[in-house]
């Protein structure tokens, strides 16, 4: 089975679109919050922008390097650390958001239609390109919803919206 060489760009593009798309809202979001925000929770249950960021750059890493050879959830990654408060400074948590987006743009940009159809593996698990990377949007798309949520709560509260 292969793809169709047009609408493989196309979703490969489209998908970059929508990646793109979320990174540019959470980004403004960023702006609008003030620097000790980052760290503050709405409950015990509930993650702080400093976590979210963690968490997301550390996904991205390890889905997105070494894309089509190596499973995407790699051994070295600390996937309980993420979740763990470190008071990282605002530029050192952008700094980590920038280069797990970078990673993973530029995983997608080097991808062709003749990839979408192959297997990856994510956790022992096989799954075509075009699933691997609907899996991510979805996830993505729900941490910046949190991350657009919590940011427009603290926004609200210092009246920086």
């Amino acid at each position: 089975m292969s793809v169709n060489t047009d609408v493989g760009r196309i979703f490969v593009q489209e998908s970059i679109r929508a990646f793109e798309s979320m990174k540019q809202l959470a980004d403004r979001t960023f702006a609008q919050v003030e620097e000790e925000q980052f760290y503050l929770t709405l409950d015990s249950e509930s993650n702080s922008l400093e976590v979210l960021i963690m968490h997301m750059h550390g996904n991205m890493l390890s889905r997105w390097t070494d894309f089509l050879t190596s499973d995407g959830e790699k051994e070295t990654r600390e996937r309980d650390g993420e979740f763990e408060n470190k008071q990282l400074s605002n530029e050192e948590l952008l700094a980590l958001w920038e280069e797990g987006w970078g990673v993973l743009l530029g995983t997608l940009r080097s991808l062709t239609p003749d990839d979408l159809l192959k297997t990856v593996y994510i956790r022992g698990e096989g799954n075509t390109v075009v699933n691997a990377i609907q899996r991510q949007v979805s996830h993505y798309g729900y941490h910046v919803g949190q991350i657009v949520f919590l940011g427009k709560h603290w926004a609200a509260i210092t009246g920086k919206r």
